[in-house]
């Protein structure tokens, strides 16, 4: 007997996580990227609510009862789909990290709304839900298609305030001298692994100049100086060319300067405070390129903001102690 009730839930989750990885490889095939593609609203929501409700009208009646089963018990698939997909570098940790609150709720409501369906005892009509939750993917696609998919332009902004001359702040900002693992703060970006600053080159202070921001694992941005006022503002663009970043360096959904995530330019502004202090700034602005860009303009607002702050507190830490 716990043999078979052994089998039984590895049946249960088996066929949701065969499902899933079904349903991530045919989003994800050359032949239909001009009809849909994985970063959409289409595969967030219908992929974790299929896994949800066939999890569910798989399970044993006397399990359904409980809510929180109806709730949890989709989360299982899911997060073996997750590890499964992180195995077979079909999608990366950081990726993950960002998508799963998102595959988790949409999970647990295909859950609940599989176990109303289930408790009713409409056996019929239960499997015929299944297989209209299987043609999901396709009908909410033909109302995605009618979205706009034009970029969004998003700023990330960042201060912080420093006891040092304008002139010491101002060497820091243009050439960042090397940063060792132990200057760096970037503690989100870190988590989700992605590159750390290295260091600035800049070849010529003013309009014109060309700058490189290294990173580690092959990571540069080439940025260019549009405008300049010593000591006050240095503004320059930024391109970060996708194809001589490293396969392995980034997860290619929230790679920089691919299809979906760009940063186009940044700006440092120095203003004086009082006799001692000063207020650096530091912003910049990035373009997004989903169907859900008001989800993922949150966490890509995050980790910019991240990466700006890990620079502001290396150029304040390296300008005070010469103060």
């Amino acid at each position: 007997m716990p043999s078979k009730k052994l089998t039984s839930l590895l049946w249960i989750i088996a066929i949701p996580v065969a499902y899933a990885l079904l349903l991530r490889t045919v989003f994800d095939l050359d032949i239909i990227q001009n009809f849909t593609q994985v970063m959409s609203i289409t595969f967030f929501i219908s992929l974790p609510f299929g896994v949800g409700v066939i999890t569910i009208a798989l399970s044993p009646v006397e399990k359904v009862k409980y809510r929180g089963y109806r709730i949890l018990m989709p989360w299982l698939p899911i997060l073996l789909f997750a590890v499964l997909t992180i195995l077979l570098q079909t999608e990366g940790w950081a990726c993950w990290i960002m998508i799963l609150p998102v595959f988790l709720i949409f999970g647990s409501i295909g859950g609940l709304v599989a176990g109303y369906y289930k408790l009713k005892k409409y056996r019929n009509e239960n499997k015929l839900h299944i297989s209209l939750v299987c043609l999901l993917p396709v009908v909410i696609l033909s109302f995605e298609n009618q979205l706009p998919s034009l970029p969004a332009r998003y700023e990330a902004y960042t201060y912080t305030d420093i006891t040092a001359t304008k002139e010491q702040i101002w060497n820091n900002v243009t050439r960042v001298r090397e940063i060792g693992e132990k200057d760096d703060k970037g503690s989100f970006t870190n988590f989700l692994g992605f590159p750390r600053p290295v260091k600035a080159e800049l070849d010529y202070a003013g309009v014109g100049g060309s700058r490189k921001a290294i990173f580690s694992r092959g990571l540069v941005f080439d940025e260019v100086v549009k405008d300049y006022a010593p000591e006050k503002m240095m503004h320059f663009s930024i391109k970060a060319n996708p194809f001589n970043i490293p396969s392995t360096t980034m997860d290619k959904h929230v790679v920089i300067g691919g299809d979906y995530f760009d940063v186009l330019d940044g700006t440092y502004k120095l203003e004086q405070l009082n006799k001692t202090t000063c207020r650096l700034h530091l912003f910049s602005h990035f373009e997004l390129k989903t169907t859900f860009n008001f989800y993922a303009s949150w966490w890509a607002g995050w980790i910019m903001k991240d990466i700006q702050n890990n620079i502001l507190q290396v150029i304040k830490a390296r300008s005070e102690m010469k103060s």
